[in-house]
Order: C-alpha cells, then sequence, then structure tokens
C-alpha cells in the first residue's frame, strides 16, 4: 500500500501546540501520525511539521490536521511516498537525544556506549524523548536520583511510549512500576518498546506493569497505592484537575514529577498542588515548557 506526507513549516511555538492539541484529541486517527522537528541547527525556532498516512489525504484528512493550528494552518505540500517507506521518513531528523544520563535514540541510530539507552521509535505514541517535555522529565529524574532520592513503587501516569516508566526502572531497578494510559494503542506501543528494550513486563518488583484506564481510579492502579514517585507527562488542565487524585494515592514525602503544561501555565498548576500539600523540589524550563519536580507534606 502507498504511503503520504504532507509536509508545513512555521515557527517552534507554533507546531509545537499543533503537536500538543493532537495528544489532547481522545478522536483522533491513529493512522494519521504527525511529527515537528527543527529545520537546521542555527535556526532553532523554525520547524517542520509532516503528517504521515497510508492513503491518499482526503480533505476530512486535511481539516483535521488544519484544525489544529490556532488560526491560519501552513500551507501543506502533498507528497507521495515510496511503499512501506514512510516509517523510515517520518523518523528522518530526529537525532538522538541525550538527557542527563539517558540517551533515547530511533532504531536508525546507534547507542551511545557511554549513557543508558533506550530505542524508541518516532513513530508511536507521544513520548518519544524528542518533545521537550519528555526530556525534561528524563533530566529531572536523573536530577532526583543524584540527589539521593530512593524510589520503591512508581506510576507512570499517561505513559504513552512507556519511555519514562523505563526510565525510572533504570534508575531504581528493584522498585515496582506501572505504566498506565487512557489510549488502548499504547498497549501494544509498550509491550514492543519493552520487547525491544529488554524490560521485563508484570506485576513483581523490577517489572513494568501496563495498565490501560482513564484517570487513576481504576482497581489495578489504587491496589498499588501509595506511591513514593509519581510521573505525569500530560496537558495543564488535566493535571490541575488530577491533583487531589495525585495527593490520594500518593505517600508523605512522595515526589512527584509532572510535566505538559506551558511556562504560562506554571502558577496555576503549580497553586493547584500547593493546596493538596505539595510544594517545589525544582523546576526546568526547556523552550516554553515547564517541568515541574513536587515534594509531598510528610
Amino acid at each position: 500500500m502507498a504511503s503520504w506526507k504532507l509536509t508545513g513549516f512555521g515557527r517552534k511555538p507554533w507546531i509545537e501546540a499543533a503537536l500538543a492539541r493532537q495528544e489532547e484529541r481522545l478522536d483522533w486517527d491513529p493512522e494519521i501520525v504527525l511529527t515537528g522537528f527543527e529545520i537546521a541547527e542555527d535556526k532553532p525556532d523554525d520547524w517542520r511539521l509532516d503528517a504521515y498516512l497510508p492513503r491518499n489525504p482526503s480533505k476530512a484528512d486535511r481539516a483535521a490536521i488544519a484544525a489544529l493550528f490556532a488560526g491560519d494552518a501552513p500551507d501543506f505540500t502533498v507528497e507521495k511516498l515510496p511503499e512501506t517507506d514512510w516509517l523510515t521518513e517520518s523518523q528522518r531528523g530526529l537525532d538522538p537525544i541525550r538527557a542527563g544520563r539517558f540517551h533515547v535514540h530511533t532504531p536508525d541510530h546507534d547507542p551511545d556506549p557511554e549513557a543508558v539507552n533506550f530505542v524508541i521509535p518516532a513513530a508511536q505514541a507521544f513520548g518519544t524523548g524528542h518533545h521537550e517535555t519528555t526530556a525534561g522529565c528524563l533530566a529531572l529524574l536523573d536530577a532526583m536520583k543524584r540527589s539521593g532520592v530512593v524510589a520503591r513503587d512508581v506510576a507512570d501516569i499517561g505513559t504513552g511510549t512507556g519511555l519514562l516508566a523505563f526510565a525510572a526502572r533504570a534508575l531504581w531497578p528493584r522498585a515496582d512500576f506501572t505504566a498506565t494510559d487512557i489510549d488502548p494503542v499504547c498497549l501494544g506501543v509498550i509491550e514492543e518498546n519493552a520487547r525491544q528494550n529488554d524490560i521485563p513486563l508484570g506485576a513483581s518488583a523490577g517489572e513494568v506493569l501496563p495498565v490501560i484506564a482513564p484517570g487513576i481510579d481504576d482497581p489495578a492502579i489504587l491496589v498499588r497505592a501509595p506511591y513514593d514517585l509519581l510521573i505525569a507527562n500530560i496537558l495543564a488542565q488535566p493535571l490541575i484537575d488530577l491533583a487531589p487524585d495525585f495527593a490520594r494515592v500518593t505517600a508523605p514525602r512522595a515526589n512527584v514529577l509532572l510535566a505538559g503544561l506551558l511556562e504560562t501555565q506554571e502558577a496555576a498548576v503549580r497553586r493547584a498542588y500547593r493546596w493538596h500539600g505539595f510544594r517545589l523540589a525544582g523546576r526546568l524550563v526547556k523552550g516554553d515548557w515547564s517541568i515541574l519536580w513536587l515534594r509531598k507534606r510528610g
């Protein structure tokens, strides 16, 4: 079957915002895969968005992609790709990411012998490491470990590819790990990425347990509480809405890592968590995005 690609150009915040909106859309067609990246190192604010489809893009396909942009969408060019070439194309331009001790790369790049490596294909669910929020979470997880944080029961809420749960396991290998997402597609993605990265799946210590569930009110999630490390790289409003639930399922002095919020949304998120007993332990700003490390009152 032939594959097709739509390509548009724009400023970095514009394209990143469109990618974030796509992640928020629960009705998004999973056959439309989006990737965004800078055009050249000397022009970090000039970005390109590629959309890959297994069909000639219809008027409805184009409208769905255009609707992700606030205001006018870019002028997209359309290209028919050679058969089965769309996955390779989607990974072009995505260089490996180094965040703390972690090196995240697509299958067409080599591992770094001096780092903790994860291979994550780009054309998957959100969370390949190439978005600034995911890279920021990796860096703060590394900072937590270096500062002496001990984690025994970890939850990654909105895990996407499973990458952040895998990274936490590399830092605290004997802990219990729960990786949850609302999207059923993520289950197969996590299983394949676990296979590629030699991550054992299951409910025992040192294994990662994938759970498909909205929020945290699922027996498989609640039974493993209270968590002493909770990771949530989602979006600002869901983070605010989940603050009381996160307080309920975390232990005293638990560490919470929040991402997916713009720097302009940070005050509202921090206010919601302060009300539930969390205080700022660290923060990182990458581009327009804030990544927050909070600690729960003892």
